[in-house]
């Protein structure tokens, strides 16, 4: 992920752009009590699957930290799921490195024709190549918030759909190899996410509209409408964002729009799949995103359970349509 584009650059996916069908508001939310929640998301078991992927340490494709981590996702994904798939994928990096890649998918409710896709990625950039410390440039990021935060809440929402089923099918997507990119080459970032778009996990894979959660764990997270989104999902970013604020997140959920974000959406856009995307997007600041982005200081520390819950209970509300 990962250039913050301006909107003129981000018309480049609007042929690409599917069609979704989520219901709309396009009413500001504002600090209401929130109501009654079917299912409660508990940020402290988010934080738990956050702090467990950085205990393994970075999770650089072909390191023993990240082999490692990847086969707890895989059994934590069985525990929860009613069927998981480890896609294998050999990929070829910018700089012509040979990755031996995995996307792991988590299947609830296999046999429901209604799909939501649910996305993150797992893996974490190689280089801290945007750490204030040139002495640090060259030292692999942990990536508390930039990947693990989103799977820990995406853990987290598994578990909860496995103590009551949804009435849609939910697939959990966690891609490979996604933070190995060049500032200048867009086909360079996502790379897992490209290979599952030209080879599902199911052949013909459908879903309803995709969400993808990238940098979702900071204390002062802000989640804007993001441009990609508003051009090919925009009834789901008003969706989604409408349930934040009746559920007491608007805090975090901004309702305006900045920038568009060339990050795993894009790909599953282009593949067919309205796609929205939920990440820490700060204006003024030098990446334009989360002040720790591809820096030895996204560290978990940096974690918070309010954010995570806050994410969280956003997309179960959607999931049981509160």
């Amino acid at each position: 992920m990962h250039h913050i584009l301006s909107m003129i650059a981000a018309v480049m996916v609007t042929a690409s752009c599917g069609s979704s069908t989520a219901s709309s508001s396009s009413a500001e939310s504002s600090e209401t009590t929130a109501p009654a929640a079917v299912v409660d998301f508990n940020a402290d078991s988010a934080f738990a699957f956050v702090k467990r992927q950085c205990d393994f340490g970075p999770r650089v494709p072909e390191t023993p930290a990240h082999e490692q981590c990847g086969r707890w996702i895989e059994a934590q994904l069985g525990r929860f799921c009613d069927k998981v798939v480890a896609q294998k994928a050999k990929l070829t990096t910018f700089d012509g490195k040979n990755l031996n890649a995995t996307n792991y998918i988590g299947i609830i409710n296999p046999n429901a024709k209604e799909r939501i896709l649910l996305l993150a990625h797992w893996d974490c950039r190689p280089w801290a190549d945007a750490d204030p410390d040139d002495s640090k440039r060259k030292e692999p990021v942990m990536g508390a918030n930039d990947g693990a935060s989103g799977v820990g809440v995406l853990l987290e929402l598994a578990r909860v759909m496995k103590d009551k089923k949804p009435d849609v099918g939910v697939d959990i997507l966690f891609v490979d190899a996604e933070d190995w990119g060049a500032d200048d080459e867009e086909e360079s970032w996502a790379l897992g996410t490209q290979y599952w778009a030209e080879n599902p996990h199911v052949k013909g894979y459908k879903a309803k509209y995709g969400i993808l959660l990238d940098m979702v764990g900071a204390s002062d997270a802000q989640f804007y409408h993001e441009g990609f989104s508003m051009q090919c999902a925009p009834d789901v970013v008003e969706k989604v964002w409408s349930i934040a604020g009746d559920s007491g997140y608007s805090n975090h959920f901004k309702t305006m729009e900045y920038g568009a974000a060339t990050d795993d959406h894009v790909f599953i856009i282009r593949g067919g799949i309205p796609c929205i995307d939920i990440i820490d997007m700060r204006p003024g600041t030098s990446g334009g995103f989360y002040p720790y982005w591809h820096t030895t200081g996204d560290t978990i520390d940096k974690i918070s359970p309010e954010t995570l819950k806050a994410v969280g209970q956003t997309i179960a509300n959607l999931i049981y349509e509160l």
